[in-house]
């Protein structure tokens, strides 16, 4: 990869880069729901979202990390802005994460790319056949997911992994608008507890019916949540396909060297996956 600013500027040749100088940039909660439901699709949704800058604390940690980087990456750029979803158009099939890593997506870009629990993702996904390659490296490494998207419930590396109360709220309606563009969605995969309490939250804000009580996370729990029914039978849902939500532990060191989450776990849970796309 050739020389970039770290962070990089918008608009200045990064591979995937969605966003130009001019991209409007959301710059508190405020606005962050106002960009994001007047998007006009999704490019230009994704655009915004990797621009945003509506949470100081989480803008300080990740442009910080950025120009100091880790020592083994001394060498490289870092991306050092919000993560875009990333994937399929038009998936089936939805990946649900917490947020980046500091040294793995908030480096190259790319959402679960350059770090360890992104190994263990894109290997299992690769076994499923719904990514073209077994590993994720970087932006421009040529890796490709098909029929499936992944997105980050919080777009922007936390300090210690552990975004605010606040800062999920703040970064929720991306997540609701990307929903609102993913008019073939069947399946959301939640990875971790986080991401699956975004999902209950978000589906039942897009109108799907969230069972009460609320679900309880686990490896391998299916909720079958139906289809959406907001705004109607002329409304926004209408005449889009019954979802279903999976839970599976997040392929984080912690999970993955203590042996809490397996490759052959993971693999079942994408496996299910792509057969309730199908």
């Amino acid at each position: 990869m050739r020389t970039f600013a770290s962070p990089v500027p918008p608009g200045t040749g990064w591979p995937g880069d969605p966003a130009t100088a001019d991209t409007p940039v959301a710059t508190s909660a405020a606005t962050v729901a106002r960009l994001a439901a007047g998007a006009p699709d999704l490019a230009e949704l994704m655009a915004r979202q990797s621009v945003c800058r509506a949470c100081p604390r989480l803008v300080e940690w990740r442009e910080d990390v950025a120009a100091r980087k880790r020592r083994s990456f001394a060498d490289e750029p870092y991306w050092g802005r919000p993560i875009p979803g990333w994937g399929d158009d038009d998936p089936g099939i939805l990946l649900l994460g917490l947020a980046p890593a500091a040294h793995g997506g908030n480096r190259t870009g790319r959402v679960f790319t350059g770090d360890r629990s992104g190994d263990w993702l894109f290997a299992a996904l690769h076994e499923v056949g719904l990514a073209s390659k077994d590993t994720s490296v970087s932006a421009d490494d040529g890796q490709q997911l098909f029929g499936t998207r992944m997105v980050a419930a919080v777009r922007c590396a936390p300090p210690a992994n552990k975004p605010t109360t606040a800062e999920r709220d703040a970064c929720a309606p991306w997540l609701d608008a990307e929903l609102a563009l993913l008019p073939s969605l069947r399946v959301v995969v939640a990875l971790g507890s986080f991401g699956f309490a975004a999902a209950l939250t978000a589906c039942r804000r897009a109108g799907y019916p969230v069972p009460v009580p609320r679900p309880r996370f686990g490896h391998g729990v299916e909720v079958a949540l139906g289809a959406p029914t907001a705004g109607g039978s002329d409304g926004p849902g209408r005449g889009r396909p019954a979802l279903t939500l999976l839970g599976s532990f997040h392929p984080s060191q912690q999970n993955t060297f203590t042996g809490r989450l397996t490759r052959p776990m993971l693999v079942s849970v994408l496996a299910r996956a792509r057969e309730l796309a199908e």
